[in-house]
């Protein structure tokens, strides 16, 4: 029920959707008597969806997420394990087509195969059930083939496909991986999911060391830079305004411990 609530909760919390609903709420009401409120609301959308879009909000929003964990320092030695987490394949379309389909978060599995073959010995959990509220194919098995076909040993990947959220990634990996003390971890992800991830890994006990990857921002000098595409605006604006909704939500729940974790 939570699970559903959160997804529930989490379409409307992306200013798109919720923009767009008051648009859509506002033609509505031009059929009644609320006609003065109608405009409004529909002027109103219209504005504040130009602004998400056009404007550098996206940018603004996503800095400090993408900023907070620097790149790994690998002068301090080689992992004993990978965890890199769901999100840069889409099951369903590999499924139906018969090859991997990888999304703009690709970089995940491309970095992952690099730290593979550099660190031989280091195990590998792709963690990636499906986040979706209908029935959807789990992203793991998927990810495990694509992994095999880049040269990976089959016996060094485990593949975590129950975990429907960041939270479930932690603790899913953290079972599966049952780190020995003084093993170091390292996990892969977005760079700007890094901060709810590492929040959620500390959250079950797992200590593992950020890897970001898949930056959508330059740095600080792109804090002024609107958008030329109204799409790319909007997308990066909802990306950006997800994770600190989930941040928030994590620490109100009592999931996490930290609002903002720092490295």
């Amino acid at each position: 029920m939570l699970f559903i609530l959160s997804k529930t909760l989490g379409f409307f919390a992306q200013p798109s959707n919720l923009l767009m609903s008051i648009g859509l709420v506002g033609l509505i009401f031009l059929c009644t008597r609320l006609r003065r409120l109608a405009s409004w609301l529909v002027v109103t959308s219209l504005i504040l969806l130009a602004f998400a879009g056009f404007s550098p909000l996206g940018r603004v929003l996503m800095l400090p997420l993408e900023q907070r964990f620097p790149r790994w320092d690998a002068s301090r030695g080689p992992p004993d394990g990978i965890v890199v987490l769901g999100g840069a394949i889409s099951p369903g379309i590999s499924l139906a087509r018969g090859a991997v389909a990888l999304n703009d978060a690709a970089e995940r599995i491309a970095a992952t195969a690099v730290l593979a073959r550099r660190y031989p010995d280091a195990r590998i959990i792709f963690s990636g059930g499906t986040g979706s509220l209908f029935d959807a194919p789990a992203e793991a098995p998927v990810a495990v083939k694509e992994f095999e076909a880049l040269g990976i040993e089959h016996d060094r990947i485990t593949a975590e496909e129950q975990s429907r959220n960041t939270i479930e990634n932690a603790v899913f990996s953290q079972l599966l991986a049952q780190p020995k003390p003084g093993e170091r971890w390292l996990l892969v992800t977005s760079a700007f999911h890094m901060p709810r991830a590492i929040a959620a890994f500390r959250a079950a006990g797992f200590a593992v060391e950020a890897y970001p990857v898949d930056w959508r921002t330059r740095g600080p000098i792109d804090a002024t830079a609107p958008f030329a595409s109204f799409t790319a605006g909007l997308t990066m604006t909802d990306t950006a305004v997800h994770e600190w909704v989930g941040l928030l939500a994590y620490r109100l729940a009592g999931a996490t411990s930290e609002l903002f974790p720092a490295p």
